[in-house]
């Protein structure tokens, strides 16, 4: 069964649509103020055993990440699911990273997402209705059979079938360079999905290509708001997406850090805008911040662009430097830190109980052509 982010954010323990859709939402969760949350949490995953597998996003919560047996990015996280043979894999991330786990794993093994209404923004930014209306474009224009789609791991099941049925890869922030250069190696184009920083920051910087040969496609506009001309000409399509929490930080940022703290580094996210990776000192995937970061001079000081808990936590296990938020304003992943301990703590406790809840399950077509993708990342 395949679940769409849209109803995802109505669901609710309990609720009509989650039972139409078979999703068990059996029990109730504990209060957050429950002075026993952690004793519960403990019990639970004792019981558990080895029949369970807790995996962490570096964006959660510390909460959460205290139970975390693997804590780690996206491809981090779909390489131990892959490797994995627990019967449970709880899945402390997002709703893509869940889908993406339970295409890489056994008929046998279920990945349960704690709370169904932590998506992604930036993957609900393309839709497969609009992907597939874009490559017919593509075919129109008579430039798809020259395009190869990579499509970034912060994206639905179907846009990731999308590529793998037309022979294109997923890609990370860790890998996207080698991505691109395996895609160019087998056709003129790209079409990346769906962030466009990622894209086109990995073009540019990486890859030695121009601004020009990047061209912005918006899914709301016919022929995606180009012409023929700029897709004929065009190296790299970049799909109009991106990051709510990465996007917001700003050469303005970089400009206020830098007289408030002198000799700072700024080290952000690829998933920047284009100007904020290029004033920037480094710039990394989030396996990278983290091993920079620590890996740095007592007494340095850095200013880091990414999402907050992730910041926080460098802060707090590197006390012999300086470390900040690129943006003074506070600014957590929403959706991510849906996942919390009250969640957790059900989820492990239905379990516990005999009950199944929050699983995800993909269309099994859908999965198929997926996993072709997902594979060809792995392999790369």
């Amino acid at each position: 069964m395949s679940i769409s982010l849209s109803e995802l954010l109505v669901l609710g323990q309990g609720s009509d649509l989650a039972s139409e859709r078979g999703v068990s939402c059996t029990g109730e969760l504990p209060p957050a103020s429950d002075p026993h949350l952690v004793e519960r949490a403990i019990a639970a995953r004792a019981a558990l055993g080895d029949r369970a597998l807790i995996l962490g996003h570096h964006y959660q919560r510390d909460e959460v990440i205290q139970f975390a047996d693997i804590t780690g990015d996206s491809f981090k996280l779909a390489q131990a699911a892959a490797e994995s043979s627990a019967e449970f894999i709880f899945f402390c991330g997002v709703h893509f990273m869940a889908e993406s786990a339970d295409i890489l794993t056994s008929a046998q093994q279920r990945v349960i997402l704690p709370d169904l209404a932590a998506g992604c923004s930036m993957a609900d930014m393309a839709t497969a209705n609009q992907v597939n209306q874009c490559w017919k474009d593509l075919e129109k224009v008579g430039v798809a059979s020259k395009t190869v789609p990579v499509t970034y791991m912060n994206s639905s099941a179907a846009i990731k079938s999308f590529t793998g049925e037309h022979g294109g890869t997923i890609c990370t922030s860790s890998n996207a360079q080698k991505t691109l250069e395996w895609a160019f190696a087998k056709a003129e184009k790209v079409l990346f999905l769906p962030d466009q920083h990622l894209g086109r920051n990995t073009a540019v910087l990486s890859l030695g290509l121009s601004l020009d040969d990047c061209v912005l496609w918006n899914p709301w506009k016919p022929m995606g708001g180009l012409t023929e001309d700029q897709i004929k000409n065009a190296k790299m399509i970049l799909w109009r997406g991106h990051c709510s929490v990465h996007g917001r930080f700003t050469r303005e940022s970089i400009q206020e850090v830098r007289t408030r703290i002198p000799g700072v580094q700024v080290i952000v996210h690829p998933e920047c805008q284009h100007e904020v990776v290029v004033d920037s000192d480094v710039v990394g995937s989030t396996e990278k911040i983290i091993q920079t970061v620590t890996s740095s001079p007592a007494g340095s000081k850095w200013a880091i662009g990414t999402e907050l808990n992730l910041v926080s936590r460098l802060a707090q296990n590197n006390p012999d430097k300086e470390i900040v938020f690129l943006d003074k304003t506070v600014c957590y992943c929403s959706t991510m830190n849906r996942i919390d301990l009250p969640h957790l703590v059900w989820a492990m406790e239905s379990i516990v109980a005999g009950h199944i809840v929050n699983e995800i399950k993909v269309d099994e077509r859908v999965a198929s052509f997926s996993k072709l993708a997902l594979n060809q990342m792995l392999a790369l």
